[in-house]
């Protein structure tokens, strides 16, 4: 059986915008309903939602039958974590809060097995098919993914060392946690934040590597994209539901 291909890590490689979801609402139903919708990725979140890794493994096996990419958000750069979520078949990671360059080779060295790096080893996993894929071991690097969340302003004054480190395929502006860092909590559309986002943007592209973003706002979102940004995610798939169930309700007040 052969490894499976991570055609996100090869958009991104090739410079083709990948348009994607927040998932948070943790249930394997919810997953695969958004999965047929057409998005390129969708980000499995489970540092602020309730999910955890019997909770992702199961989105993982609902959403396994559409095109749209699995992208897991452990709660910590944390290697137990990394290796946990590898090992049920998550090739993308998208790692929280890694504010220089020391964190950030902690991260890749979590995504590879000795002696390139520290992953432990487990062979009767998903990640393998339960073993039938020859040579995982030598071979899963070429389709594994590692995204790292630069998010306050300690972060950004470190991130020309955290894009030099090798292993660190794209790294992923959040501009909720920025904003909070800069002095603007709960306005990530402040221009001083928009101006550090999209500056930020400019640094990773010419970094070469891919830089992403999530904004609810379509505007802000299309001029992020138009900056650079390789992954945007374009909604929040709780903010959809909550949204519309109350503008159906209050059409029937």
């Amino acid at each position: 059986m052969d490894l499976p291909i991570n055609g996100f890590k090869r958009a991104l490689r090739e410079q083709r915008h990948q348009t994607g979801l927040w998932v948070t609402l943790g249930q394997a139903n919810s997953a695969e309903l958004v999965a047929a919708s057409g998005f390129d990725w969708l980000l499995l979140d489970t540092e602020h939602t309730p999910a955890t890794l019997p909770t992702v493994m199961a989105q993982l096996q609902a959403v396994a039958a559409y095109p749209s990419h699995p992208v897991v958000r452990p709660s910590w750069n944390d290697k137990v974590q990394i290796k946990q979520y590898l090992d049920i078949g998550a090739q993308t990671l998208l790692l929280p809060y890694v504010q220089n360059a020391a964190e950030a080779r902690g991260a890749v060295a979590g995504m590879r097995y000795a002696p390139h790096g520290m992953r432990g080893v487990g062979g009767t996993v998903r990640a393998t098919r339960y073993g039938r894929v020859a040579d995982y071991m030598r071979r899963c690097e070429e389709e594994l993914c590692l995204l790292v969340q630069v998010e306050t302003g300690e972060a950004l004054e470190n991130l020309d060392a955290i894009l030099a480190v090798d292993g660190v395929d794209g790294v992923f502006i959040g501009p909720a946690d920025l904003s909070a860092s800069l002095g603007h909590p709960g306005e990530p559309g402040h221009p001083r934040i928009v101006g550090e986002v999209e500056q930020a943007i400019a640094r990773v592209r010419a970094a070469g590597k891919a830089p992403g973003v999530l904004t609810t706002d379509e505007a802000l979102a299309r001029r992020y994209m138009a900056a650079g940004s390789l992954y945007t995610a374009v909604g929040v798939d709780a903010a959809i539901l909550a949204r519309h169930c109350d503008q159906l309700a209050q059409r029937f007040r």
